[in-house]
């Protein structure tokens, strides 16, 4: 994302609000830029809502994994097929956002767990770019029980059932409920939403809740 003044990105954090994950202090907000090209990321429907607190149907993940670096993530409800690279802290104390030079880029939270691991893996992507719609655009559309493919480096593939999608505002972030480590293997997809407003940008986070229903391959 850009600056709000159209300048080239800062050193922001995509996470709202603040969570201890490990020994790591992750703090602020998403980027914002100068203004939508295109068409307005979809809005998660009311009904996709997850279950209270987040909490996904007891005694549906599979078999936790060992750790292994994702590579590769595909969405195919929503054509999203995307390279991912690790992102850490910037020299603030915040998450990095991934480049913005690639639109078709996911961000691994790399001082967390990998996807397929147990606990909360955490991938965030930008919803649009200065020169239009990038990987997590599609993110608001997902529904229950679509899902998401994540390949590793050490060649096996984690997929995931979505469990529920859900907009916070940026003031309003349910922090425990988002970056809080699960007792069993889920995912967190994150970008922008919650509305634009010209000057200050997306107003809310966008994210998708899933569990590990299986996996392929080592691991």
């Amino acid at each position: 994302m850009a600056r709000p003044d159209g300048g080239p990105a800062g050193h922001r954090s995509p996470w709202s609000g603040a969570v201890l994950l490990g020994a790591a202090m992750v703090a602020g907000a998403w980027l914002v830029q100068d203004g939508l090209h295109g068409s307005p990321p979809p809005a998660p429907a009311p009904a996709e809502a997850p279950g209270v607190g987040g909490v996904r149907p007891a005694g549906l993940s599979g078999t936790p994994m060992g750790r292994s670096r994702p590579v590769r993530i595909s969405i195919p409800a929503i054509g999203v097929d995307a390279p991912v690279n690790g992102v850490g802290l910037d020299p603030e104390g915040h998450l990095a956002t991934p480049p913005d030079q690639d639109r078709n880029l996911a961000g691994w939270y790399q001082a967390g767990v990998t996807p397929g691991q147990r606990g909360t893996a955490l991938l965030a992507g930008h919803v649009d770019t200065a020169t239009g719609p990038a990987v997590f655009h599609g993110l608001g559309a997902l529904r229950r029980g679509d899902r998401i493919d994540v390949l590793r480096d050490d060649r096996s593939t984690a997929w995931f059932t979505v469990d529920g999608v859900e907009v916070y505002p940026r003031t309003a972030f349910p922090d425990q409920q988002v970056y809080g480590q699960a007792p069993d293997p889920q995912l967190r997809l994150i970008t922008c939403g919650g509305g634009y407003r010209k000057g200050d940008g997306y107003q809310g986070n966008v994210v998708v809740y899933a569990h590990l229903a299986g996996h392929r391959g080592p691991g």
